[in-house]
């Protein structure tokens, strides 16, 4: 696991859901910063250093983009084709939270090349195990260099 804290851009809108990953992070040690923004086009401009975000020193990019897919102003799958188009943030991995199970869904996040996609659980223990699991996986075991 890594040492120092990462920083983890959360596009979730959903208060709770957010709460709640945070939360988790929290309780099992992993060392994050979360980043929490709660709609498509705000992490759009964040990723793109546009508007707000056009300091690259307090706009740093984030070593993992953890992503909902229905949010309000611009969805998931379209940050995620966004993300995935740029040479400078297609390195980032992607990993899709949601509660969709659809096939479509499914479909569209991997021809958008996401780097995983996994259905939150509905009980706290199974939502709690996911992130220690994203946590020690993403941020401990897999090997990517920081952007």
């Amino acid at each position: 696991m890594l040492a120092e804290p990462i920083l983890v851009m959360l596009v979730e809108d959903n208060a709770d859901h957010a709460e709640l990953v945070i939360r988790t992070m929290e309780s099992h040690h992993i060392p994050t910063r979360i980043l929490h923004i709660s709609d498509g086009e705000s992490a759009l401009d964040y990723l793109l250093r546009r508007n707000d975000y056009s300091d690259p020193e307090s706009s740093p990019r984030p070593y993992m983009i953890l992503l909902d897919l229905r949010l309000p102003r611009v969805d998931g799958i379209e940050v995620l084709r966004m993300v995935k188009g740029e040479s400078e943030l297609r390195a980032i991995p992607v990993v899709i939270l949601t509660t969709s199970e659809a096939e479509k869904d499914l479909t569209h996040a991997y021809q958008n090349y996401v780097n995983s996609y996994l259905v939150k659980p509905v009980g706290f223990e199974d939502f709690s195990n996911l992130m220690k699991d994203i946590g020690v996986y993403w941020l401990g075991w897999n090997k990517q260099t920081r952007n």
